[in-house]
């Protein structure tokens, strides 16, 4: 049987996660979908933050490992401690599920609707964390590997798409920014979980060890409770719903003329172009955080808090970006907000080196948070650019497959950056200029993802379907409507339940900032 059938019969019975039965009804307000969203991105947006456990896993138990110890033996060893590179494999075997889980399902999640999808997620994210908690606790490294990296993989592929299409459905005014909204929580996740996994950390640490599994066990918990609370708010728009008195411009920017199948989509020039697209622009963008402490250390000789204040302000602006350049998309089009993260960021990493040499800190600080700004808009974007391209029939299952871009970037950045820094050391490159060639490596990748954007042009009429073809894919959908309903629009429509639903997720948020704020004072 395969796993699309097994989840297909999740919660079947009982009818809660039916899709039919999250079809808003009117009177309801959108505003409370992006909270919901939020509050899934807000805890698979952790995994960015699993690094806090590296160090206090490998001392554990205080002996180094046998440098002859076989694979095999050294994944059920208990006696010796595990290295950083092993244990970061957990977090790259998580993003590689996260692609694959999202290309699997993305289909299954159109059909039963993003209730159901986040039900799933959040039990695959927090049961992984549990298993991991059980493999550290028994110092087990495949059931380290297996709880956070497959199950919590499934959990963050699902979780990541779940609201794409809903959200994109109810805001065909704001697509950008809906979805920058939510893709901003996966973000902000770390910037949340890992000062609050520190100080759990520092609560259960004690004689018998430093206190990970259990902080592993606490953060299971608290993330189910948050990602069941926001799959259970969940709501998905009436077919043919639109805001009241809104049409769709007339614009020459990219505009889908009805809707793409998912079987269609991916056989199309536009797809390979957007995930080229895609998989140049978090190359470059993951590339430079996989190495930004050790970066800033070697070429402007900094101490390493002011190196981890340098990725915390980074990781605000890869944050304030995801929901800054979606929204400026809105206006300029994603074709445009694309050719600018191009062109700006061809030129901000052809000039790093040169602000390096200069000796000018600022600068060079100031280069890297704008790149990061829009490596984070990159991915809040590409859902709006899909749904001009294809159309929102089949958004989040597109998105799903177009995410393996990203599992290919996650592994293709770091290399390159990596091996390319390592090969400038060994031929004796000063520390300063270590990173001179990474850089315009860099840049390279960046004019590929331009000329594919530059080639991107509107689907021809031949590869949409037809009226009544997406009429019988939304017959099992819910309600109809032909006109807008009293939904809310605009802020005006907010009232004390959406403004406590927003405070869920606002308040860690804004503790997390300032958290962070916190660390980024070492760098003045």
């Amino acid at each position: 049987m395969s796993a699309t059938t097994d989840f297909g019969k999740l919660g079947k019975s009982a009818g809660l996660l039916d899709r039919a039965r999250i079809v808003a009804q009117p009177g309801f307000n959108r505003w409370l979908v992006p909270p919901a969203a939020l509050a899934i991105h807000l805890c698979i947006g952790m995994i960015y933050g699993m690094s806090v456990f590296w160090l206090p896993l490998t001392r554990s138990v205080g002996t180094a490992c046998a440098a002859d110890m076989g694979f095999v033996t050294y994944l059920s060893a208990t006696n010796c401690d595990w290295t950083v590179a092993s244990l970061v494999v957990g977090f790259e075997i998580g993003i590689v599920f996260l692609g694959a889980s999202a290309a699997i399902w993305g289909g299954w999640l159109e059909r039963v609707g993003p209730r159901r999808a986040g039900v799933v997620s959040s039990v695959c994210w927090s049961l992984g964390l549990a298993v991991a908690a059980v493999g550290i606790m028994q110092h087990q490294l495949w059931l380290l590997w297996l709880g956070m990296g497959v199950l919590g993989g499934i959990g963050l592929g699902i979780g990541y798409i779940s609201p794409v299409s809903t959200l994109v459905k109810w805001f065909p005014d704001r697509r950008g920014m809906a979805t920058g909204m939510a893709i901003m929580g996966f973000g902000g996740g770390a910037m949340i979980g890992a000062p609050l996994a520190n100080l759990l950390m520092a609560r259960f640490h004690d004689a018998s060890g430093p206190g990970v599994w259990q902080t592993f066990l606490v953060l299971a918990l608290v993330y189910a409770v948050f990602m069941l609370g926001g799959s259970f708010a969940y709501r998905v728009a009436p077919a043919n719903w639109k805001p009241d008195g809104w049409t769709q411009p007339n614009t020459r920017r990219l505009s889908a003329i009805g809707h793409v199948h998912l079987s269609q989509a991916w056989r199309t020039p536009q797809f390979w172009l957007i995930w080229i697209v895609l998989l140049m622009n978090v190359s470059a963008g993951i590339g430079v955080l996989s190495v930004a402490s050790p970066m800033l250390q070697q070429i402007f000789a900094a101490p390493p808090a002011t190196a981890a204040g340098f990725v915390g302000l980074l990781s605000l602006f890869n944050i304030a970006g995801r929901f800054f350049w979606a929204s400026i998309s809105d206006r300029i089009g994603r074709k445009a907000t694309y050719a600018v993260f191009f062109v700006l960021g061809i030129v901000l990493y052809a000039a790093s080196p040169w602000a390096a040499h200069s000796g000018s800190k600022a600068l060079f600080v100031a280069f890297f948070c704008i790149i990061l700004s829009m490596y984070g808009g990159g991915f809040a974007t590409i859902p709006a650019y899909l749904a001009d391209i294809f159309g929102t029939q089949f958004v989040g299952a597109i998105h799903g497959r177009l995410l393996t871009a990203w599992s290919t970037a996650g592994v293709l950045g770091p290399l390159l950056v990596s091996y390319i820094s390592q090969a400038a050391g060994a031929n004796g490159v000063p520390k300063t200029a270590i990173y001179d060639t990474t850089l315009y490596v860099l840049a390279v990748l960046l004019v590929i993802g331009l000329i594919a954007n530059l080639l991107i042009r509107p689907l021809a009429q031949h590869h949409f379907m037809a009226p009544s073809e997406v009429a019988a894919l939304q017959a099992d959908q819910g309600p109809r409507l032909n006109e807008g309903g009293s939904f809310g629009i605009g802020l005006g429509g907010f009232s004390p339940g959406v403004a406590a639903a927003w405070l869920v997720v606002l308040v860690p948020i804004a503790w997390g900032v300032w958290m962070t704020l916190s660390q980024v004072a070492n760098l003045f």
